[in-house]
């Protein structure tokens, strides 16, 4: 039997809908369930504490629904989502949000077994983002932060500063240190003081005072130094040349 090389959340409001996915996950020895969540803001908690491979994201939940949730975590940081829902007027919308397939239940074990398929090839071709990560100290304990997930790095005196959304974290290393081992996954200089993670970046903005400004896909805003904007812009144009191609 395959040991279980990737984990699954399932999002749903109906017990017996999150037990549905469970029974059909069941044919897929390669997976393992890493929770349950009944509503958006249980899925927003469980993508962090689990760090999940694929969700199957019910849309219609209570409070914040399945778009709501890929908006707020923004689709750069989401695991593979398929949808899993009763009505099929929001195919459109899902794909538009990247998801990998769209469901309507109920589900038959052949339509699940197709998306399983092709789940399964994107994730054996995606490289392993686990593998790279920092480790940083906190007073509750070591965290462990894929670097993928890393938005922007600024120097703090003889420390590096890791943003992840609203969250920092203090690393005791060096800006300069830290850039030769982020750099070859996607990092650059904004400025003197920052790196920045390119496909992070959502817009490039010249300001009325001639500030030429990243903003991230978090919404924070980096200026970029006049030394460094040609090369900054030539990165992000290649970054999103080779999505659009990819």
């Amino acid at each position: 039997m395959p040991r279980s090389e990737w984990k699954a959340l399932i999002a749903d409001d109906e017990p017996a809908a999150r037990r549905g996915v469970r029974q059909l996950l069941a044919a897929f020895p390669e997976f393992t369930v890493a929770g349950e969540c009944r509503n958006g803001a249980e899925v927003l908690a469980a993508l962090d504490a689990s760090r999940p491979d694929v969700v199957f994201l019910d849309i219609q939940m209570p409070g914040i629904d399945g778009f709501e949730v890929i908006q707020r975590r923004t689709p750069e940081r989401m695991p593979a989502v398929v949808f899993l829902t009763a009505y099929d007027q929001f195919a459109i919308r899902a794909f538009e949000a990247q998801a990998l397939d769209y469901l309507v239940k109920p589900v038959t074990e052949a339509r699940f077994a197709a998306t399983m398929k092709r789940l399964i090839k994107q994730l054996r071709a995606a490289p392993s983002t686990r593998e790279q990560s920092i480790v940083v100290t906190t007073s509750r304990g070591a965290v462990v932060l894929p670097v993928g997930e890393i938005d922007w790095i600024e120097a703090a005196d003889n420390y590096a500063r890791l943003w992840i959304g609203g969250r920092s974290y203090l690393l005791r290393e060096s800006l300069q240190t830290l850039e030769k081992r982020v750099r070859t996954h996607g990092f650059i200089r904004a400025h003197r003081q920052a790196l920045v993670r390119l496909d992070g970046v959502r817009e490039l903005v010249c300001t009325d005072t001639g500030v030429f400004v990243a903003v991230l896909a978090c919404g924070v805003k980096i200026r970029i130094s006049r030394r460094r904007r040609a090369a900054f812009v030539a990165a992000v144009r290649r970054v999103g040349s080779s999505t659009k191609t990819g």
